[in-house]
This record gives C-alpha cells, sequence and structure tokens, in this order.
C-alpha cells in the first residue's frame, strides 16, 4: 500500500509538470471522449430526467460472478453438497461473454489434479483433455540460436509430466455442461456492473449493466435496467484485474497488508500445420530472446491431438516492463521468426488470435480474500503459479474450498433466512491449509529474483540453487518492486524500438489479428474504457511517455490523431476492438484508464482458446 501511494505521488507531480508542455491544451478545450455515467453521473444529466430507473430483483443463497475455471467450479461444488445433504440451494451465476467460454484464453497446460477432484470420473464424462504432454522442452533462445535447459523432474516447478495440452476455452464450455446439469442457473451475456451493499455496508449481490444507450450516454427509446442479483454470499470470480474486485479492495481495505499485484500480459495464435511437423504432446518453453534481460516474459508452443495438425503459440510479456516503447505484440510477432520457431509455421496457416492479462504477484499479492457478504476466487485475487505457468488448477481449487465454506455456513445460518451478508471467513483459513497456499508459498521467491542486475537470468539462477535445495523453505520472502505502472520511464530516458514489418506469412499486422479473435461489440453505447480525465492522455501520457497505450494494447484500441485545428493531438478509443485483457488499466502509468463492463455479450469471441 505504500509503494503504491508513493506511486500515485509521483504520478501527481509528473502531471503538474507536464500541464507546461507546449502540446498540451487547456483543459477546457481539450475534445471529450468519455461519457460514460460512472464518470459522468445521470442524476446531473438533464437527458436522464423522468427515465424509470427502477430494477427488478431476483434472491437466491450464492451469486457467482463469472463463468471461468473458478467460477463453474465453485458453482459445481456447491450443487455436488446440496445434492449430498437433501439441501436445496440456489445458484446462480452470470457471465459477460454471450457463450460460456467465449472469453476464456490460456495456452493452456493443464495439471488436472483439481479436476479430478472435482469430478474422479471426468474421463468418462467426455471432459475434452485430448492430448497428454509426451515431451517436454524449455531452451534459452538468443537471436540467431536455441540453448537447450534439461527440465529435471522434482526438481523444477515447470515439469508437464501427467498434465494435459487442452484448449481451456472448450473445457470451461464442458465445465458449464456440468454445472447446469446440476441445477445451476447460468445466464451467459449479463455483465456484472455493479455491487450492491446492504445498509450495515455488507454485500446484497450485484446489478447487471444496463442496455440502450447512446454513444454519447442519453438513453435510447429501448434504454432498460439490469437485474439485481441478491444472495447471502456473492462470489467474484471476475478474473484477472476484475473491475468489481477493485472496487472491493479498496472498500473493505483488502491490499493493506499484501504487495501489490504484478501481471503480465499474454498473447496467442492458433495455427494449422503441416502434418510433416506436427508433434501432438509435445510442450516447448523458451526464455531470452526478443527480450532483453530486464524484461520478463517467454514463450509457448503446444502441438495439439485434434482432428487437424493444430499448434498453439503464445508469448508473455510482464507488465513492469521500464521502456514505453515496448510492444507486446510486436514482439510476440518478431518472436515467430527465430529460426528455432518459423520452421514450424511455414506453410501454416493461422486461424486465432487473442490476448490476456496475467496475475504473476504470487502469494505476496494476494489480498484479504473475505469480507461481509462475499469472497474472491480464481485469478481475481491470483492464485497463478508462475514459474509453473500454470494458475486453472489452482483457481479451481480456490472455487471448491470457497462453495465447502459457504455450503457449511448456509446450513448454520438456515437456507431459509432472509438475504443477509455472510461472512465465510472459513474459506480463506482453509485455503491457507491447502496444497494451493503450500505450493504458491514454495515458489514465492522466483518471480521477484528477477529484479536484480542479472534479471531473468537472475531468476533462473536461484530457482537452480535455491528452489532445487530448499524448496522454497528459505527464511526470507523477497518483495516486488512496485505496481506495474509505476516502472515505466519517461521516454527522454529510453530507445525507440524498431520492429521489422510483419510478413504476412508468419508475422502479421494487428487489425487483422484483432478480425480472428470475433470481437464485436455494440457501436452505439458509452465506450467502456474510461478516463477519470480526459485531459491526461495527451497532457502526461503523450508529453511523458510518448503515448504507451497505443503500443501495450494487443487490440488496437488507443491511438493518438490529429486534432481537427491541425494543432496538437488528442487520444481517440476504438472500443469495439477490445480483447477485454484490461492490459491499459494495469499499465496506464497515470492510472486514469478505469475498465468496466460492456453491454452484455459484446468482447471476443474465442473458440477454444
Amino acid at each position: 500500500a505504500r509503494q503504491c501511494f508513493h506511486a500515485l505521488k509521483l504520478i501527481k507531480k509528473d502531471c503538474l509538470l507536464s500541464l507546461r508542455v507546449s502540446r498540451c491544451a487547456s483543459t477546457s478545450s481539450v475534445p471529450r471522449i468519455t461519457t460514460h455515467y460512472t464518470i459522468h453521473p445521470r442524476d446531473k444529466d438533464k437527458r436522464w430526467e423522468g427515465v424509470n430507473m427502477e430494477r427488478f430483483a431476483e434472491e437466491a443463497d450464492v451469486v457467482i460472478v463469472g463463468a471461468g475455471p473458478a467460477g463453474l467450479s465453485a458453482a459445481i461444488r456447491l450443487k455436488q453438497l446440496a445434492a449430498e445433504h437433501s439441501k436445496e440451494v440456489r445458484v446462480c451465476l452470470v457471465e459477460k461473454a454471450s457463450q460460456i467460454g467465449a472469453h476464456t484464453l490460456s495456452g493452456a497446460c493443464l495439471e488436472p489434479r483439481s479436476l479430478e477432484e472435482l469430478f474422479p470420473d471426468w474421463k468418462e464424462r467426455g471432459a475434452p483433455l485430448n492430448t497428454p504432454v509426451t515431451e517436454d522442452k524449455f531452451g534459452i533462445l538468443t537471436e540467431t540460436s536455441r540453448i537447450p535447459v534439461p527440465i529435471l523432474p522434482g526438481r523444477l516447478p515447470m515439469v508437464n509430466h501427467g498434465n494435459y495440452i487442452v484448449r481451456l476455452g472448450h473445457l470451461v464450455s464442458w465445465l458449464g455442461e456440468q454445472a447446469e446439469a446440476l441445477g445451476v442457473e447460468i445466464y451467459p451475456g449479463y455483465a456484472a456492473a455493479e455491487v450492491l451493499f446492504h445498509e450495515d455496508g455488507s454485500v446484497k449481490g450485484i446489478a447487471t449493466n444496463d442496455v440502450g444507450i447512446q454513444k454519447d450516454g442519453a438513453p435510447k427509446a429501448t434504454f432498460e435496467r439490469g437485474l439485481e442479483l441478491h444472495a447471502k454470499v456473492t462470489v467474484f470470480a471476475e478474473g484477472c484485474h476484475g473491475h468489481l474486485a477493485k472496487q472491493l479492495y479498496k472498500k473493505y481495505n483488502l491490499r493493506e497488508n499484501c504487495q501489490p499485484q504484478s501481471y503480465g500480459i499474454g498473447l496467442k495464435e492458433l495455427w494449422t500445420i503441416d502434418e510433416k511437423k506436427w508433434k501432438p504432446g509435445r510442450v516447448e518453453h523458451t526464455v531470452g530472446w526478443p527480450l532483453d534481460r530486464h524484461t520478463y516474459g517467454g514463450s509457448f508452443l503446444y502441438h495439439l491431438n485434434e482432428r487437424e495438425p493444430l499448434v498453439a503459440l503464445g508469448f508473455v510479456v510482464g507488465l513492469d516492463y521500464q521502456n514505453p516503447y515496448l510492444n507486446p505484440f510486436r514482439e510476440f510477432q518478431r518472436w515467430k521468426h527465430h529460426p528455432s520457431v518459423q520452421p514450424t509455421l511455414e506453410g501454416g496457416t493461422r486461424i486465432a488470435y487473442g490476448a490476456r492479462a496475467l496475475n504473476e504477484g504470487g502469494i505476496q499479492s494476494i489480498p484479504k480474500l473475505t469480507f461481509p457478504g462475499g469472497l474472491l476466487i480464481g485469478c481475481s485475487p491470483g492464485f497463478m503459479n508462475v514459474p509453473k505457468i500454470k494458475g486453472t488448477h489452482t483457481a479451481m481449487k480456490s472455487g471448491m474450498l470457497a462453495s465447502e465454506a459457504i455450503f457449511r455456513q448456509l446450513i448454520n445460518e438456515n437456507l431459509q433466512s432472509k438475504t443477509i451478508g455472510l461472512d465465510v471467513q472459513e474459506y480463506e483459513e482453509n485455503l491457507k491449509k491447502s496444497w494451493v497456499w503450500k505450493e504458491l508459498y514454495a515458489v514465492r521467491n522466483i518471480r521477484p529474483s528477477c529484479h536484480t542486475v542479472l534479471g531473468v537470468y537472475g531468476g533462473m539462477i536461484y530457482t537452480g540453487i535455491f528452489y532445487w535445495l530448499l524448496r522454497g523453505m528459505e527464511p526470507w520472502t523477497l518483495k516486488h518492486p512496485g505496481p506495474d505502472f509505476a516502472q515505466l520511464k519517461p521516454a527522454k530516458d529510453c530507445t525507440p524500438i524498431e520492429y521489422p514489418k510483419p510478413d504476412g506469412k508468419i508475422s502479421f499486422d494487428l487489425l487483422s489479428s484483432v478480425a480472428l479473435s470475433g470481437t464485436n461489440h455494440e457501436h452505439d453505447q458509452p465506450a467502456h474504457l474510461t478516463l477519470k480525465d480526459d485531459s491526461v492522455p495527451v497532457s502526461r501520457n503523450l508529453a511523458v511517455f510518448d503515448g504507451p497505450e497505443q503500443r501495450f494494447c494487443p487490440a488496437g484500441v488507443y491511438e493518438y490523431v490529429p486534432l481537427e485545428t491541425g494543432e496538437g493531438s488528442r487520444l481517440q478509443i476504438n472500443a469495439q476492438n477490445c480483447v477485454h485483457c484490461k492490459t491499459c488499466d494495469i499499465k496506464d502509468p497515470s492510472q486514469n484508464i478505469n475498465w468496466v463492463v460492456p453491454e452484455g455479450g459484446g468482447g471476443p469471441a474465442y473458440n477454444g482458446m
């Protein structure tokens, strides 16, 4: 918390200085960009006078926000327990994607431990785990070569023996089917936009977003209020950097005793390749080129056992990078031209693209997980095992543990009682006694060990020595340097990065890539990428950092265009391109961007990403 406060003080100081820059316009002349009601309240807008703002409300025992691996595992476990004890528990789950799994993106090499606990008969049920790992490779890339690094079973955390290469969106879709069969009420296309509270301050539930609002913020004739869902316990499983979780962190001071979260951005493509190059079950990971040693990141290349020769490949860049000229998307495209990667792709066809943010902070960055009326599970608080490059198994287990604690408290509080905000503290206590906590504790120092003069290679040395010998039992815990947004250096202190032009065969431009994500939003609605102050992008981000949002966004949402007067620039937000990765909200050096949900059903339409 102290690190965040210091970083925000620096932002305030920089803002005052950057206002003197010649290309900054006065606040009064800044073009209006944000029209969303979270920035411009409706009660102060005459266009909303007389509009009926009443919302219909539904009562449930438990409401879950987000149909990812954690949210669905929680829903399934609750209904399993209810059936075992012959109890009626109403579980409602809302998901912003139009279909379950359509916003899910991951590598993914799945450790099946939690799935086996949830469904011991998952094979008989037809879970889409079709590709057991048969070959595990790791290497360090230089610009022209690859240095193989042996993976020693039992000694290094990234061993994949016994794991499965999966298309996580398909697994999530399958989990959705299992949940519905158990009686979970699933509402895809309904985005949770607001947290509701009881008078005593406990969480009452959520409200889905309103629809029928013009781009300028005025109501359409088709305007409809969202639905309120009230519950005894509301489970927040929004995924990485959830916009409701951010509000809960502040209201309940949940991050008081943890370090700032650290993130990465992961970019992914699916390719069909020449069958002769196809090695189903092969897993490959690399670090090194094209990133320098002070920029955390790496790649994956997985060969899937599907009906056609398919590979999933991707690139991750830690969002604590310093050079504002770095472009994660173009680093990914450049990586594909490495001599050890390009031959696999030559003659192949790219069929899908997407991106998402990842939690990389580890156990040091996990907030308090419970509060009156609700709790946090999955990638929302962040249970990713970074050196293992996996988080699905820990996210699922967190949801299962949450449900077991919720069910016990529901029974104790009497299921027939009226809605009250229960504080399920047992969940956090049980999580800290589980294998999830033990696993994350053992690797807690690996990611922060990359912040030495040796960078990523220092982290590898640390892993080789301390994880090998002590398995996480060293009597110290390393810290992260601070929030990711505060790590960015001014443009004047950095060297611009020259990226090669895409060749259209192996590497591609950004907009043709976004087209492969199936991303779509209702055009005539307020942009869900909101700005707290419309003047800050030009007065600070462009003036001090040369507009990094136009490079760190993996979907081309942000661009600086000339003002109509011909003097100066303005920020243009192409909200319809947004793939919901949340990178802008995380990396914006001014912390001026606030991502909120668009109308339900908008966003990417991933198919098994």
